[in-house]
């Protein structure tokens, strides 16, 4: 078993930390006081391979996959969470196009985003709640060459930043009465609604989309009609809690670096507070929650390059370093003190990030649902 990354990914890497720190940093003050998305940087991230990670090179990606697309989300995430937030959902787009599209779709759309023209978008979440899929209210029915859309969506990562959207409504009853479908922006009938202003990632555009009598081509159904429930499972499965997990684990590293560094340069009773158990401690915890999350995070997006089955290790690796982000991001906030709850320490950024990743690309809960799941069935009994 061979832990070590390759030449390119380790290139990949270092060079997407460069740009991090050199491009992204000096927005984030612009970011938090505005909450808007910085999209002229899209087009640099494009160059640099990171907006099409994951789309073929046949349709202007570089067709790396989703190990690479795990080291690059964590990179950018170190320096500020709100931007691979932005771009996760956007490689959902790609992955939900190049899952379930024609040939003609992935040809339309994918370069776009590939290419860093537009955000990718996947709507999903309602006002009745995100969780419950089956019971989403947004509709669509078919009159002759038309699909008519009705509805709302709400907490859509790139709402605002997106020229098209992939929507899931229903177009039926049960499980097999949805439909997923590609809304351009201008599409008669479609429009934003209002933009949210969340307490953390605040770069990251949040917001509604409205649907009156939204008119889209028959063909801009995506897939099958009354496939909408596999393209979600599937694309918030494979694409969304690996892409939580990873903007995550970035923050993690974050955490870990600001608490050691301060920990070290910080002097109480003539020595570093590093010196004290219980600092000492808290440093450990948070280090080894780094290395136990990068092991989850790294495993589940290798299963999926290989094509294995992996739905249990995403929903593990999504569950338990977004938690893990959280506390360690306490733990660093402890580590400063009073300066800890300052704005211009980052630490409390890091919590405020935190913490808006637990329901992000679905809830803990779900995630540890679907980990009891496979935990107990080698025990339950066969009928």
């Amino acid at each position: 078993m061979d832990f070590r990354l390759t030449e390119r990914e380790e290139l990949l890497r270092k060079s997407t930390r460069e740009f991090a720190e050199s491009e992204i940093a000096p927005r984030i003050g612009a970011m938090e006081e505005t909450g808007d998305y910085p999209v002229d940087l899209l087009q640099p991230m494009a160059k640099l391979g990171i907006t099409g990670i994951i789309a073929p090179p046949d349709l202007e990606g570089v067709g790396l996959g989703y190990l690479a697309r795990t080291i690059v989300l964590e990179e950018l995430a170190r320096v500020c969470a709100a931007v691979p937030m932005g771009i996760q959902v956007h490689h959902m787009a790609i992955a939900a196009l190049n899952d379930f599209g024609t040939e003609e779709q992935k040809k339309k759309y994918i370069p776009l985003l590939a290419k860093g023209e537009t955000m990718g978008c996947v709507a999903v979440t309602e006002p009745s709640g995100g969780s419950d899929v089956l019971g989403m209210q947004t509709s669509a029915v078919l009159k002759g060459d038309t699909w008519v859309l009705n509805g709302r969506k709400c907490f859509i990562t790139n709402s605002h930043t997106s020229d098209f959207w992939v929507v899931i409504a229903r177009t039926g009853e049960g499980p097999k009465g949805l439909s997923a479908f590609i809304v351009d922006k201008d599409a008669p009938g479609a429009k934003t609604g209002r933009v949210e202003h969340k307490v953390g990632l605040r770069g990251s555009n949040t917001g509604e989309l409205v649907f009156d009598n939204c008119e889209i081509p028959r063909g801009n159904l995506l897939g099958q009609e009354g496939g909408g429930l596999g393209v979600a499972l599937k694309t918030v499965s494979e694409s969304g809690r690996t892409g939580m997990a990873a903007v995550a684990l970035g923050i993690l590293q974050a955490c870990y670096e600001e608490a050691a560094k301060f920990a070290s340069e910080r002097v109480l009773y003539g020595k570093p507070i590093a010196a004290l158990q219980a600092i000492n401690f808290y440093v450990a915890e948070i280090y080894t929650d780094l290395d136990i999350c990068r092991l989850l995070c790294y495993r589940a997006s290798w299963m999926k390059d290989q094509n294995l089955r992996f739905d249990t290790e995403s929903a593990m690796a999504k569950s338990y370093t977004c938690e893990a982000a959280v506390r360690s991001a306490k733990k660093a906030i402890e580590i400063h003190g009073g300066y800890g709850i300052l704005q211009e320490y980052k630490v409390q950024r890091l919590w405020r990030d935190a913490m808006v990743t637990i329901s992000a690309g679905g809830t803990g809960e779900i995630g540890k649902v679907v980990v009891g799941r496979a935990a107990l069935a080698p025990f339950q009994k066969r009928g």
